[in-house]
């Protein structure tokens, strides 16, 4: 272009005729989305960031007057829209990445809180049941005693342990699901 009709038009920008940015509109943005296509390989994102520029220049028309070279000036604009552009998606990767890694360690702490509540739940269950009931129980548990060594600690029938241990375990049945139907 002509460097003096290039000067018209531009005076006539910072004045805010509409005439003056469609005709420096016309000449330069097919250069600047050029320009970007080579440095993006990405028609839309080059198309989207001429756009903006063109944006920001006629959003800043009363300031182009200060500008030496407005050639220069546009693809100065372009070259750090493309770096803004590569920063943000930096900034997105890494923001993905950090979710990925947190997301796990999230699920870990729900996760250890469920089970931190199911153990209160079963150990105020066993508090609950009828002390010889709970007794048998924590022996087999806890202490991790034969159903013979709990018959005999005791002085009761084998058929009596096992007989507590099956109540006990089914009552730790029905709590069970009653918890995954209301939790989970």
């Amino acid at each position: 272009m002509d460097r003096g009709i290039e000067e018209k038009y531009l005076k006539e920008l910072v004045k805010g005729s509409r005439k003056a940015f469609e005709a420096i509109y016309m000449i330069y943005a097919p250069r600047v989305e050029y320009f970007l296509r080579g440095l993006l390989k990405n028609d839309l994102e080059a198309e989207d960031i001429t756009q903006d520029i063109f944006y920001k220049v006629w959003s800043n028309h009363e300031t182009i007057a200060q500008v030496d070279s407005f050639k220069s000036y546009l693809f100065r604009m372009a070259k750090n829209a493309v770096y803004n552009h590569y920063s943000h998606l930096l900034i997105k990767e890494n923001y993905i990445e950090i979710q990925k890694n947190i997301q796990p360690y999230e699920d870990l702490v729900e996760e250890k809180i469920y089970a931190e509540d199911l153990e209160l739940l079963i150990i105020m269950s066993i508090e609950k049941m009828p002390p010889q009931r709970k007794k048998i129980f924590k022996m087999s548990r806890l202490e991790n005693l034969s159903n013979d060594e709990i018959a005999t600690l005791l002085n009761i029938s084998k058929r009596t342990v096992e007989s507590h241990i099956s109540q006990a375990l089914a009552d730790l049945r029905k709590l069970l699901v009653l918890y995954v139907i209301t939790f989970l």
